[in-house]
């Protein structure tokens, strides 16, 4: 309910907080929705693994470090398999893939989207888990060859990558179980939908002053 206070301030004057709690009770739109867990994480394989390199970064910029991460989204029959790259400064998302497939080409679709709207700037890290995707040799080697430092979470330790985590509750929590697909197309049509007109240019994040991702990049850059 905080965040929809804080978007009610951006267009009215004057809002009553606990009005909005009451409402959105009333209205059953505080429930928390449950659903199985499916694994996405294979890391039990003999590809190297990198260290955290995360450990007291301080971030002061875009594109000082990317979150990698992969998920499924549920349908009549069976899954699909969603891939995203996260920028950990502004929290947006730069680059996402989404297949029936969770292999090596998946993760690679959402990191060459990234590439491709962004400039790697010298330092930048790519942070992920340990998941055979994307300790993979052709994965490793884009990254490598890209110039871009490579950071990997500890093993079984979701905190350190909880931007991705968030991102990715985010996205399960206010899109694919309010719509639940009943086709591959239709999952791929919404989930683009909400990435690009809704979670990065509307939604607010209280992480980052209650602004849109993309509001909060121009701000740094005028800043700066």
């Amino acid at each position: 309910y905080r965040r929809v206070v804080k978007e009610l301030a951006r267009q009215v004057s004057k809002v009553n907080s606990k009005r909005v709690l009451r409402l959105m009770r009333e209205e059953n739109l505080l429930c928390q929705l449950k659903r199985r867990f499916v694994i996405t994480t294979h890391s039990n394989h003999s590809n190297a693994v990198f260290k955290n390199l995360l450990k007291g970064k301080e971030l002061t910029e875009p594109d000082q470090v990317w979150h990698a991460d992969i998920t499924y989204v549920s349908l009549p029959k069976g899954f699909c398999y969603l891939a995203t790259i996260l920028d950990g400064y502004s929290r947006k998302c730069i680059g996402w893939k989404l297949s029936k497939r969770i292999d090596t080409e998946l993760a690679l679709g959402a990191l060459e989207k990234a590439l491709a709207s962004r400039q790697v700037k010298p330092g930048l890290t790519h942070h992920s888990d340990r998941g055979v995707q994307y300790t993979s040799l052709a994965y490793v080697s884009r990254l490598q060859e890209a110039g871009i430092a490579i950071s990997m979470s500890r093993r079984g330790n979701s905190y350190d990558n909880a931007k991705a985590e968030s991102f990715m509750k985010t996205l399960k929590y206010e899109e694919v179980y309010v719509k639940e697909y009943q086709t591959y197309q239709e999952a791929a049509d919404n989930i683009g939908e909400f990435i690009e007109k809704i979670y990065n240019t509307k939604r607010l994040h209280s992480s980052i002053g209650y602004l849109p991702p993309i509001e909060f990049e121009a701000a740094a850059i005028t800043a700066a």
